[in-house]
C-alpha cells in the first residue's frame, strides 16, 4: 500500500536536511539564504495585505460620500438645472452638509497601520477629497463649455463615472487581497497556530462551614452506621439531639447575619470591587475569578447605592466608576461562568457591538442617577426655602436677655509684632509679665477676628447687631454656635447698661417698660422716693 505524504505539502521547510545542493555551494549558506528569502517574502506579503485592507477602507468611505453627492444632485435636479452655477452650488452644499452631519471624527480617514504608506502623504479629510473631486469635475466641464441643463447632466455623468472607477478599483483590490490571503494561508507557519478552543471557569468559593465528621447535608458521618448498641435508642436520641443543636446554631447564625446586613448596603467586598478603575478590565476580571461571590445581586445593588451617594456628595467620576462596576457584575452574572472571559474580550474591542451596548447601558444608568439626584436636591432646596420663609429653620440670633442692657460690639485692634511692653518702673517683673500677657491676649483676639469670613467681618465692623444676626441666620446652627464661642474668646461682644434719655417722651416710656419706678420731677432729673431708699438701706429690725 503506498504511503500518502500529501498532508505534508503545506509545510514550508527552509532547513530540510534532505535538500540537495550543488557540490560547489555551501549547504548551510544555501539553507540560510533560502530561509531569509522565505521570511522576506512572507513579510512583504503581509505588508501588502495590510496596505490593501487600508486602501479598501479609505475607498469605502469615499464611495459612500460620492453616492450621497449623486443622491443630493438628483434630489435637487430642478434647482440645479436653472443656471450654469446652480449645479456646482448644489454639489458644494451637499458636500458641506455631509461633513457637518458626520462630525469631525467621521470626516477623518482611519489611521494607517504601522508601516503602511509611510512615505505617501495622507489625506487630511474626506471633505477635502470630495472638494478636489468637484474641482476636477468642474475643470472637465469648463473644457466642454456646457451651460444650463446640459452642464447639470454632464456633472452627474462625471461624478457617476468617478463612482464607477472607485467601485472597479475596489473589485480589483478585493480580488488581489483574496489571492494574497489564499497564498498566506496555503503554508503552515508558526504564526498559524492559535488556540482553537478555549474555555474558562470561575473558581467556586470553598465552603468553610463543613468540618470533619460531617457530610454535605449537615448530618453526622458514622464509622459503622449499621451498628446497634445495647442502648440503640439512646444513641439515636443523642445523634438527633446533636443534629438539632447544630441546626439551631446554624439557623441562629443565619438569622443574625440577615438581621445585621442590609441588602442595600455595600459590603466590604463590594467596596473593594467598586474601587477598581473603570478602564482596568484585567483587574476586574481577576477579582471576579478570585471572588466569584461578587456576582451576587446584592453586591450589584450595594455598588449602585455607592454611586448614588457619590453623586449626592458631588463626585460624578466616582459615581460613573461605581455604575461601570455594577454593570460588570450584572452582565457577568447573566452570561454565566464560562462567559466572563468572552465578555471582557468583547467589550475591550471598540468595533464590537457588545462594547457599544455595554457602555450605552452604563451611560443610561448614570444619567438616571444624575437626574434623580438633581430632583432630590431641587426638592431639598425648595423645602429649605419654604421653611426659611415660614420661620421654621433653626437659627442662632444674639439678643440681650436682661432689660436695660445692650450688646456692644468691640473690634480687637491690630497689634504690631514689634510692640513691646512699657517699662514697669518700680513695679518690677510682675508688671512686665502682666503687660506681656495682655499683648498676647490682644494678638490672639485680633487673630480670631481676622479668621472670620469677609461678610462676618464687615457686619462686626458696622457695629450693628442686626447685621451680625443676619449673617448668623444664613449659617448652619453648629457653625453659628462655634462662631459665637469665638466671639467670647476674642472679647468682641459685651453687655452694658443702656443709656436712656429721660428728657424725651420715648425715654420716659422706655423707663416705664423696663420697670424702673423713678419719679421725674424736673426735665432730665430723676427724683427717688427717700422713704423707699431709707427702707431699702435700713432693713426692718424685726
Amino acid at each position: 500500500m503506498p504511503v500518502d505524504y500529501s498532508k505534508w505539502d503545506n509545510l514550508e521547510l527552509s532547513d530540510d536536511s534532505d535538500i540537495e545542493v550543488h557540490p560547489n555551494v555551501d549547504k548551510r549558506s544555501f539553507i540560510r539564504a533560502k530561509q531569509n528569502q522565505i521570511h522576506l517574502e512572507r513579510q512583504q506579503r503581509r505588508h501588502q495585505i495590510e496596505t490593501l485592507k487600508y486602501e479598501r477602507q479609505i475607498n469605502d468611505g469615499l464611495a459612500a460620500r460620492i453616492q450621497a453627492l449623486l443622491t443630493a444632485l438628483r434630489a435637487h435636479e430642478t434647482e440645479a438645472r436653472q443656471s450654469s452655477n446652480a449645479a456646482g452650488e448644489v454639489a458644494f452644499r451637499a458636500v458641506m452638509e455631509s461633513a457637518s452631519k458626520g462630525g469631525d471624527n467621521d470626516d477623518q480617514p482611519p489611521t494607517p497601520p504601522a508601516g503602511v504608506h509611510q512615505n505617501a502623504e495622507q489625506p487630511a479629510s474626506y471633505t477635502k477629497m470630495m472638494a478636489a473631486l468637484l474641482d476636477q469635475v468642474n475643470q472637465e466641464l469648463e473644457k466642454k463649455r456646457l451651460e444650463g441643463a446640459a452642464r447639470y447632466d454632464a456633472m452627474v455623468a462625471e461624478i457617476a463615472g468617478h463612482a464607477d472607477k472607485v467601485a472597479g478599483l475596489q473589485a480589483e483590490l478585493l480580488q488581489k487581497l483574496a489571492e494574497l490571503e489564499q497564498e498566506e494561508a496555503r503554508k503552515i507557519t508558526s504564526d498559524s497556530f492559535h488556540t482553537g478552543f478555549d474555555s474558562s471557569h470561575v473558581n467556586k468559593s470553598k465552603d468553610d462551614s463543613g468540618g470533619r465528621g460531617s457530610t454535605g447535608d449537615g448530618k453526622l458521618e458514622l464509622l459503622n452506621p449499621n451498628y446497634k448498641g445495647p442502648s440503640g435508642s439512646a444513641t439515636t436520641a443523642a445523634i438527633g439531639a446533636n443534629a438539632g443543636t447544630n441546626a439551631n446554631v446554624n439557623a441562629d447564625a443565619d438569622a443574625d447575619a440577615d438581621a445585621s446586613s442590609d441588602p442595600k448596603e455595600a459590603t466590604p467586598l463590594a467596596r473593594q470591587f467598586a474601587a477598581i478603575p473603570a478602564g482596568d478590565h484585567y483587574e476586574s476580571r481577576t477579582f471576579i475569578q478570585a471572588h466569584p461571590q461578587i456576582l451576587a445581586e446584592r453586591h450589584e445593588e450595594g455598588i449602585l447605592v455607592l454611586a448614588f451617594e457619590a453623586e449626592m456628595d458631588g463626585h460624578p467620576d466616582t459615581a460613573r466608576r461605581c455604575v461601570h462596576q455594577a454593570k460588570l457584575i450584572e452582565y457577568c452574572r447573566s452570561l454565566g461562568r464560562d462567559g466572563v472571559a468572552v465578555f471582557f474580550k468583547r467589550i475591550e474591542t471598540r468595533e464590537h457591538k457588545a462594547h457599544e451596548l455595554f457602555y450605552g447601558d452604563v451611560q443610561e444608568t448614570y444619567a438616571k442617577i444624575r437626574t434623580r439626584v438633581q430632583e432630590i436636591k431641587a426638592q431639598q432646596a425648595a423645602t429649605s426655602a419654604a421653611g426659611a420663609a415660614a420661620g421654621g429653620v433653626e437659627q442662632i440670633q444674639l439678643h440681650a436677655v436682661e432689660p436695660g442692657t445692650v450688646i456692644n460690639i468691640r473690634i480687637p485692634p491690630p497689634v504690631p509684632d514689634t510692640a513691646a511692653a512699657p517699662d514697669g518702673g518700680s513695679g518690677g517683673d510682675t508688671d512686665a509679665e502682666a503687660n506681656d500677657a495682655a499683648l498676647a491676649e490682644a494678638r490672639e483676639a485680633r487673630r480670631i477676628f481676622e479668621g472670620f469670613a469677609p461678610d462676618m467681618r464687615r457686619a462686626l465692623e458696622s457695629g450693628e447687631l442686626d447685621k451680625v444676626n443676619e449673617v448668623l441666620g444664613r449659617m448652619p446652627v453648629d457653625e453659628a454656635e462655634a462662631l459665637v464661642g469665638q466671639f467670647g474668646e476674642a472679647g468682641i461682644l459685651s453687655l452694658e447698661e443702656e443709656i436712656i434719655d429721660a428728657t424725651t417722651e420715648e425715654g420716659r416710656a422706655h423707663l416705664q417698660e423696663i420697670g424702673r419706678e423713678s419719679v421725674v420731677d424736673e426735665p432730665g432729673v430723676a427724683k427717688t422716693d427717700n422713704a423707699a431708699l431709707d427702707k431699702e438701706k435700713y432693713g426692718d429690725p424685726e
